[in-house]
């Protein structure tokens, strides 16, 4: 690309229209990682696909890159990718899949114009599902479901498609239909054209499926009963009205259905197919004051992570920024709204995984990470020209409480440091008070899963092992100082003030916050999302 300075409206209009930055969501051990690599590995992002599972002959996820991910084959931390594929620049933000680290799944919905919701072919709609599904909802997130897992025994297909349209509101509108039982996957039914797609294994599914094309006659002659019963649960699907149409999918009426197997990389292509013909492109973002920023207009961007760690060279800090409107420029002067200072844009980073190279321009939907963004936290706003600051990403309430103590005393220095770093990036929620002094906070999490990354990220990224004290409260409501007066010396409770400056009242159940507002009425305590922000 030739050097620019600045970028027209039409420009700005143009690349942004080649964007597709999406999400994918789903229950654990769906099949979110495999069906990433797949989706790499169609796009020639890769060349040969990992896996979770460490098989021979396969290597590690680009997604997971944490030690702990990798060893457990799950993700616990947001990750973003960026690929071209056809003429679309594809930004693919990967999500933590366990329902502990449900924070940071929020985040990175925040920051994608729609979600892939990947759903197990023999469970169905599961609860961490659902539960990101409504995130969606409410944020008004186009849907495109993939059934996986078509390869394994399953639920008979019409039965998945009343699930979800009993359970999410939406109408699946299938864009493919499996061909054979699930366990025993001869293809699939492209509805747009009647032909059937077929593919052949390949060794650990490491590489492309090699696919098939058939006419709707010479399918009938190679599959037989199988293509039979497809054709007539398809006509079914066109008797009830579930068809695609784009302007109910972008209205968020429908939600159009893949069959695949990610594991062996087929249906993964007719994905890619799907967001660049169907997706939505970067719409304009609405401010704090409720006002759309125009997606042509100057440049803006948000936090939605901040991570260390990545680089295992050195110690590095990348803030992760969806760039909402106008031209991102490596190099230029933007405005950090938190404080109305100038920031230096000098080390920009298009990202891949845990790797990042050097990227000069970035535009609307695009995921730039800065590097040494020491000054950025979750939920903050930088722009160019016209000032604008976009609604901070509320924070969870925990419900589950520990203190951590350093391990060995010696290394007081690295305990705080990584502490301190961990509370930055939103990974814990960390909370102290004058009695148990500046070296034994209490870290407030989501689910006990966050306490294992602190554990294991202070021990390998911060060189200082820990220890935990089991806390006996399951309840957090912020308050006041008048209210944390009235709470002194009481049973059962502990004040304590998190980083942010909120005073943060822990009971020991619901019972206890009840009976203690029963004697004290005319005190109210708000909720976790509720404190300032800085």
């Amino acid at each position: 690309m030739t050097s620019l300075s600045e970028a027209s409206p039409v420009e700005v209009l143009a690349e942004a229209g080649r964007r597709r930055t999406f999400a994918v969501i789903s229950h654990p051990d769906a099949g979110k990682s495999t069906l990433t690599e797949a989706l790499l590995l169609h796009a020639q992002a890769i060349t040969t696909a990992g896996a979770v599972d460490g098989k021979a002959g396969r290597r590690g996820t680009v997604s997971d890159w944490l030690a702990m991910e990798q060893a457990r084959g799950i993700s616990v931390t947001s990750t973003a990718i960026q690929f071209e594929y056809r003429d679309a620049v594809i930004n693919l933000v990967d999500t933590p899949g366990h329902a502990d680290f449900s924070e940071d799944t929020f985040r990175v919905l925040s920051a994608v114009d729609a979600a892939v919701m990947l759903v197990d072919a023999s469970k169905g709609l599961e609860v961490q599902t659902m539960k990101l599904f409504e995130v969606c909802r409410q944020r008004g997130l186009p849907i495109i479901t993939i059934i996986n897992k078509w390869d394994r025994p399953g639920l008979d297909a019409l039965a998945l498609m009343d699930e979800i349209h009993t359970r999410t509101g939406l109408t699946p509108t299938p864009l493919t239909w499996p061909v054979g039982l699930a366990g025993d996957f001869r293809g699939v039914i492209e509805r747009e054209t009647g032909d059937f797609i077929g593919f052949n294994r390949t060794p650990g599914g490491a590489t492309r499926a090699h696919t098939i094309r058939l006419s709707p006659a010479e399918a009938a002659l190679a599959e037989g009963a199988n293509w039979n019963t497809a054709v007539e649960e398809e006509g079914l699907l066109t008797m009830e009205g579930q068809t695609h149409d784009e302007a109910l999918f972008l209205a968020n009426q429908t939600t159009p259905v893949l069959f695949c197997a990610a594991v062996v990389n087929f249906g993964v292509r007719e994905l890619l197919d799907t967001l660049v013909d169907s997706a939505p492109f970067a719409e304009p973002r609405l401010d704090v004051s409720g006002t759309p920023r125009a997606v042509e207009s100057d440049f803006s961007g948000f936090v939605f992570k901040v991570q260390s760690g990545m680089n295992s060279n050195h110690r590095d800090h990348v803030a992760f920024v969806r760039v909402c409107s106008g031209l991102f420029r490596r190099g230029m002067t933007a405005t950090h709204s938190a404080t109305g200072r100038p920031f230096a844009t000098k080390y920009a980073q298009q990202l891949f995984g845990r790797d990042g190279s050097s990227v000069d321009y970035a535009w609307p939907g695009d995921v730039v990470g800065l590097v040494n963004a020491s000054t950025l936290r979750v939920g903050d706003s930088l722009y160019e020209g016209t000032p604008v600051e976009f609604p901070r990403l509320p924070m969870f309430s925990p419900e589950h409480f520990r203190a951590v103590y350093p391990a060995d005393r010696s290394k007081n220095k690295q305990f705080r440091r990584g502490i301190e770093q961990l509370d930055y990036e939103g990974v814990i929620q960390v909370m102290r008070s004058p009695a148990r002094g500046d070296g034994a906070p209490v870290l407030g999490a989501v689910g006990p899963l966050q306490f294992e990354v602190v554990e294991e990220r202070m021990k390998n990224d911060f060189g200082s092992a820990i220890r935990y004290e089991q806390l006996p409260y399951e309840v957090a409501r912020i308050t006041d100082a008048d209210g944390a007066k009235l709470m002194e010396g009481e049973r059962q409770i502990e004040v304590l003030t998190r980083s942010d400056g909120a005073l943060v009242a822990l009971f020991s159940t619901a019972w206890r916050l009840q009976a203690f507002s029963r004697l004290h009425p005319t005190l109210t305590f708000g909720e976790m999302a509720d404190s300032p922000t800085r």
